[in-house]
Parts: structure tokens; C-alpha cells; sequence
């Protein structure tokens, strides 16, 4: 598994304050372990919520869920709906963060380094303390930006 690196290259793939590339593990059906590369990321502009995106062959897929969910799952299971965060363990006996995320097209169960997610979590902590969100949130930005679409 490769080590986390920022992802602060200007790649286009984000628009982040904070980005960290990370790579998860899955079972598929077969019970085959695959590890995917994906990027964290979070921007001060959206400081309720965090991207997951997925880096793949036919492009980018990205889930975005509340940061607030991602920080109380490391912790204790966390999240209703589609987007699931609980403490687990992973088959080496490595501390890891399983993300659990359901659509009509499947139900996916991730696990990430606790590591790579607690370091993410307090860089977005350096962006936006946790409470204060409300204050750096443009509403007027957002607003502006719905009606121009």
C-alpha cells in the first residue's frame, strides 16, 4: 500500500484546501481484497462536507458526505442513509476506518488507515475548526452560483 502524499499538484481533479491521496481496500463478492486509489478532499468554501473521489479508468468518481459524519465515525459508528463511518479493524490487525457507501447501483464497504484519515481530519481541522463552519460558510456565493447555472 502506497504512503499518503498531498495532492496539491494542481491537477484539476479538485479545487481543495486540503487533499490527500490515499489508497482504501475492498472484498468484492469472491472475497478478493482490491485496493483502490481515491483522494480525500475538503475546501474551506464547503466546510460542512468532504469528497471521496475515486480514480478510475473511465473517471473520476466522487462521493461527497459531511465531514462531520467522517470525524464522529472514526470514533464510534456513525452515519443513516447512504454514507456509513466506523472504527474497524483490518485483516493485518491495522487500526483502519471502514466507509460504507449504498446507491441504487450497489453497496460498497471501503477501509482506510485510520492514520491517513486522522491526519486528513486535522488538516481539515487547520482549514475550518470544527463549530465554525457556519461562520465560513458563503451563502451569497452559493446563492449566486445556483441562479448562474
Amino acid at each position: 500500500m502506497k504512503e499518503p502524499s498531498m495532492n496539491l499538484s494542481g491537477s484539476g481533479r479538485t479545487l481543495a484546501d486540503v487533499a490527500l491521496d490515499i489508497t482504501v481496500e475492498c472484498m468484492d463478492d469472491r472475497g478478493i481484497r482490491h485496493e483502490i486509489d481515491t483522494v480525500l478532499s475538503y475546501a474551506g468554501s464547503d466546510p460542512f462536507a468532504v469528497a471521496m473521489t475515486f480514480v478510475t479508468s473511465d473517471g473520476d468518481l466522487v462521493w461527497t458526505f459531511g465531514r462531520d459524519l467522517l470525524m464522529r465515525g472514526t470514533e464510534a459508528p456513525a452515519g443513516d442513509g447512504d454514507v456509513h463511518v466506523a472504527p474497524a479493524i483490518g485483516v493485518s490487525g491495522r487500526a483502519m476506518v471502514s466507509i460504507e457507501l449504498s446507491s441504487p447501483d450497489g453497496h460498497l464497504v471501503l477501509l482506510a488507515r485510520s492514520s491517513d484519515v486522522d491526519h486528513f481530519i486535522a488538516r481539515t481541522v487547520a482549514v475550518v475548526a470544527p463549530g465554525a463552519e457556519s461562520e465560513a460558510f458563503d451563502a451569497d456565493l452559493l446563492i449566486s452560483q445556483l441562479l448562474s447555472s
